[in-house]
C-alpha cells in the first residue's frame, strides 16, 4: 500500500499539470509633472459702512456658504458575479471551507484527473453542480476524500450552460453512476458514455431540472 500523499505533495503534483500563469507586467506609468502655482489674489478691501452698519450701495453682498458634499453612493447590494476560475490547486483552510485542496481543471480532463486520485487512494464522496446563469456556464463540483489520511480535495470544471457536456468517470468510481444521474436530474449536465444516464429522483418522463436557476415549474 503506497503512503498517504499530504496536501503539499498534491498540490506540487497538480502544479506540474496546470502551472500557474506567469504574473502580469507591470507598466509604470510616468510622474505627472507639477502644476504651476496659481497666482496669489490680493483681497480687496471691503467698503466702509455707514453709522447704521448697513453696507454702501453698490457693495458686493457676503457670498453663500459652499454646499455640503454629497455622501459617496453605497456599493450595489446583490450575489457576485464569480468568473471562470483559472485552473490550477489551491490550498485552502479546512476549518474555513471542509476541504484541504481546490483544484480547477478543463472539462476534458476529469477521467484523467479522476483516474489519478484512485491512484493515490482516494475515493469519491460526493458530486453536485452549479448554475452560473449570468455566465452561460454549469460547473460540474466532485468532492473527494483520502479515508486513511482525512485529506479532501474539490475537483471542479465548467462546460457550456447552452451544451453542458463532459465525460463520465464511472468507470473509475463506479459511485458515480448514482451521482451523475442525481446531477443530470436536478442541472441536466449530460455525462458522455455513461451506461444508463436516466432520471434517479425525478420522474421517469421529467423533461425539466428544478435546480437550473431559470426553472419555471414542471409542466403537468
Amino acid at each position: 500500500m503506497s503512503s498517504s500523499p499530504t496536501v503539499e505533495q498534491l498540490q506540487a503534483e497538480f502544479a506540474i499539470l496546470y502551472p500557474p500563469p506567469p504574473p502580469a507586467a507591470v507598466v509604470e506609468k510616468p510622474a505627472p509633472a507639477p502644476e504651476p502655482a496659481p497666482a496669489p489674489v490680493v483681497p480687496k478691501p471691503a467698503p466702509a459702512a455707514d453709522a447704521a452698519g448697513a453696507a454702501p450701495e453698490g457693495a458686493a453682498a457676503a457670498p453663500a456658504a459652499a454646499p455640503a458634499p454629497k455622501p459617496a453612493p453605497k456599493p450595489p447590494v446583490g450575489p457576485i458575479l464569480q468568473a471562470e476560475p483559472p485552473v490550477g490547486a489551491t490550498v485552502v483552510d479546512f476549518a474555513a471551507r471542509g476541504f484541504n485542496l481546490d483544484l480547477s481543471i478543463p472539462a476534458a480532463d476529469v477521467v484523467a484527473v479522476a483516474e489519478r486520485l484512485y491512484g493515490h487512494e482516494f475515493s469519491l464522496d460526493t458530486m453536485t453542480g452549479v448554475d452560473w446563469l449570468k455566465l452561460g456556464q454549469m460547473e460540474v463540483v466532485y468532492d473527494y476524500v483520502h479515508f486513511a489520511s482525512g485529506l479532501r480535495l474539490v475537483v471542479r470544471c465548467r462546460v457550456p450552460r447552452d451544451n453542458p457536456e463532459l465525460p463520465t468517470i464511472s468507470h473509475v468510481f463506479q459511485g458515480a453512476l448514482w451521482h451523475e444521474r442525481e446531477t443530470h436530474d436536478f442541472f441536466g449536465i449530460r455525462f458522455l458514455g455513461h451506461p444508463n444516464l436516466v432520471p434517479f429522483l425525478l420522474p421517469e418522463d421529467a423533461t425539466y431540472h428544478p435546480l437550473r436557476k431559470d426553472f419555471a415549474g414542471a409542466s403537468d
